[in-house]
């Protein structure tokens, strides 16, 4: 019952029950039932269209509240009201000054910490070789107050490295150890994940990795050592829980390393930083953050300690979500993805650049990256409330139900022997690979659409500036300075802090060492681009755009909605729609302009009783004006298929059709060689 005292315009309007609801909803449905909305995940999760009460019992409170056992609302009790969250953004230009350039603008117009994507050679990040290098790129920085994060590329081993520089750099510019916020990101289960092989077996990856929390833990009290990163498993194209089994089977592989080499607990867990991507179904995506918390609760519990402990948790914007073609659409995934990371309880967000599947960001897809998360927080006031998703049935039910998944999949990760041996096994590859070809499937076939992409395509799109590293000269990295007297990482910063090249510190590969099949990334959009890369590359030859001629039959309000349907078909592999002079007095004058179009491509269009009627004749007109044409009709043919393949149409497009196939067919028809 509506309260006149508290919402009088709520209560100007009648009671409605829940059954007044379902009988509007069997209504639209033509008399179906609510249920006939649910959907499922790939991790076999049902989504429903309603949630109540009794999925979710919000109120007897089992989340607890923030900033307690079990830490499902988040580690804090309330949040910064300046800084909800940490705003990070990513500096990868190849060349040091402009690096330099790009990370103090980004702290200058509002964000709050960088990670440097180092690598030696500047193809996939910073050209940084020596501490004199860091000491030129974070010129100017206070790292007291804004932190700095590492992130290397695979050819720089798995961070101890780059770890060891920036420690050496510390040293060198008398930087007080403690005060330093850096997220060092050492991550070898991550790396063997992503480039399928380390230089040395993980065990002793392992062991060097502990003995650097061991020794840098107690100077850098402000700072995280190891990254916890379930990203492989998503950017590979695996579900919300085969990412979080594997973030939390990583979890648990170093805090066991942790707690063998005699650290704590709670020691052990404030060196741990996790890392996850989010996505722009933002429902699920705030689910899948609480479902972490609440997993790594359960896990340290089990370790001893009671209710559990919070972690660290970054959000980093999913990069397989975003596309090459009219990117512009990523601005609005990277904000759905940023607001369900801040509502989420991300301690951490990084937002990447809408551009990032073209190729390096430049100052506008930089400053939208920032700024999407900066008009979170002030304008949007998204941190100004503590989990201000508490209490949600649909959010709370998904949450329980991704935990559950993800603790079976991570049981069998420990069944097979633990994350590394899952690796190196390919057991945990295969269950991976399995998800991302169903998604594939479902992509192809539309059942998932891209906005921009496999709908609604444009052919001639504008494309955004990136910048162009394509004139710069490769770097070669440099193997100058003393060797390192061991792998200790004292010996390692010693080594860096006498000049010794970030190559020299690498260690040489030996035997046997980690293998293991990577988790290639994948972008979904990557099908469609291709073709419409091949379009492209014709037209660019050509001088035009490959056509497809659609034949319209009758008006325009019997033939425009699958001539819409079919333009917006073909336009996904790169194919524009020519129409003629419509509407068509005859069949004769309808074949003129198929002929006059120079079109090798066809598609009927129109209602199902002109088809019934016309189509046949119409395909056999079309047919004798042009005998190597393939000729499509829009609509799925039913039982009149026989008669219409035999009157001379080719294929039919509809909607469930396997898209990517259809227009390779097409691309084939055109003369278009695939890579």
């Amino acid at each position: 019952m509506a309260d006149d005292s508290l919402f009088p315009f709520s209560a100007a309007f009648p009671n409605a029950s829940e059954e007044d609801w379902r009988a509007l909803v069997e209504k639209a449905l033509k008399g179906k039932g609510p249920e006939t909305l649910a959907r499922k995940t790939r991790d076999g999760i049902t989504i429903q269209p309603l949630y109540r009460e009794t999925d979710y019992p919000s109120a007897t409170d089992p989340a607890g509240v923030p900033g307690t056992a079990p830490f499902i609302r988040g580690a804090n009790e309330e949040n910064d009201a300046y800084l909800p969250w940490d705003i990070r953004q990513v500096v990868a230009h190849p060349q040091i000054d402009a690096a330099h350039a790009d990370l103090m603008l980004d702290l200058e117009r509002g964000v709050s910490s960088i990670e440097l994507r180092l690598d030696a050679s500047g193809q996939n990040g910073i050209a940084v070789q020596t501490v004199d290098d860091l000491t030129k790129l974070l010129d100017g920085v206070m790292t007291d107050l804004a932190g700095v994060a590492l992130t290397n590329s695979a050819l720089e081993g798995f961070g101890i490295e780059g770890a060891a520089l920036l420690a050496a750099w510390c040293e060198k510019t008398g930087k007080d150890p403690a005060k330093q916020k850096i997220d060092f990101n050492v991550a070898p289960i991550a790396e063997l994940a992503r480039s399928g092989s380390l230089a040395m077996t993980l065990d002793d990856a392992m062991a060097e990795t502990v003995a650097f929390v061991k020794e840098a833990a107690p100077k850098f009290t402000s700072s995280t050592f190891i990254r916890v990163d379930g990203r492989p498993a998503h950017c590979a194209g695996g579900s919300e829980a085969q990412e979080l089994a594997m973030a939390l089977a990583s979890g648990v592989a170093y805090l066991r390393a942790l707690l063998d080499a005699g650290l704590s607990l709670e020691e052990a867990n404030k060196a741990l930083l996790f890392t996850l991507a989010v996505g722009p179904d933002y429902t699920f995506e705030i689910a899948k953050l609480r479902a972490m918390r609440r997993l790594w609760a359960q896990v340290t519990t089990s370790f001893g300690a009671e209710g559990g402990l919070p972690m660290k948790l970054q959000a980093v914007t999913s990069r397989r979500m975003l596309t090459k073609r009219d990117p512009w659409v990523n601005l609005l995934r990277n904000t759905a993805a940023c607001f369900a990371a801040g509502v989420g309880g991300a301690d951490v967000v990084t937002v990447r650049p809408f551009t990032d599947a073209i190729g390096l960001a430049g100052k506008l897809a930089r400053r939208t990256a920032r700024n999407t998360q900066i008009m979170a927080q002030e304008e949007s006031s998204l941190g100004k409330v503590v989990d201000p998703s508490a209490g949600t049935w649909s959010v709370g039910k998904i949450g329980d139900d991704l935990a559950q998944k993800a603790w079976e999949l991570f049981q069998t990760i420990e069944n097979e022997g633990g994350i590394g041996a899952s690796l190196q096994s390919g057991g945990f590859q295969s269950r991976v690979s399995e998800t991302r070809n169903q998604a594939r499937k479902d992509i192809a076939k539309r059942k998932q659409p891209i906005t921009g992409v496999s709908e609604f395509a444009l052919i001639d799109e504008e494309k955004p500036d990136v910048v162009d590293v394509s004139g710069l000269a490769p770097t070669a990295p440099a193997s100058e300075g003393d060797t390192p007297a061991s792998r200790a990482f004292g010996d390692l910063v010693k080594a860096a802090k006498a000049g010794s090249t970030l190559f020299r510190l690498l260690p040489e590969d030996a035997e046997p060492h980690a293998h293991a099949d990577p988790l290639f990334p994948v972008r979904w959009a990557e099908p469609f681009e291709q073709l419409r890369d091949h379009a492209d590359a014709m037209k660019d030859k050509t001088g035009k755009q490959p056509e497809v001629f659609l034949a319209c039959i009758g008006p325009i309000a019997k033939h425009n909605a699958r001539a819409s349907f079919a333009a917006n078909f073909f336009a996904a592999g790169g194919i524009a729609a020519k129409i003629g002079d419509v509407p068509y007095e005859s069949t004769e004058a309808l074949v003129a302009d198929f002929k006059q179009s120079g079109a090798v491509l066809c598609c009927l269009c129109g209602s199902d009783d002109q088809y019934e009627e016309q189509a046949a004749d119409i395909a056999k007109a079309l047919r004798d004006a042009k005998e190597d044409a393939r000729i499509y009709l829009a609509g799925k043919p039913g039982e009149a298929e026989a008669g219409y393949r035999d009157a001379g149409i080719d294929d039919f497009v509809f909607v469930g059709v396997d898209l990517v196939q259809k227009l390779e067919i097409a691309h084939a028809e055109l003369g278009l060689v695939s890579a």
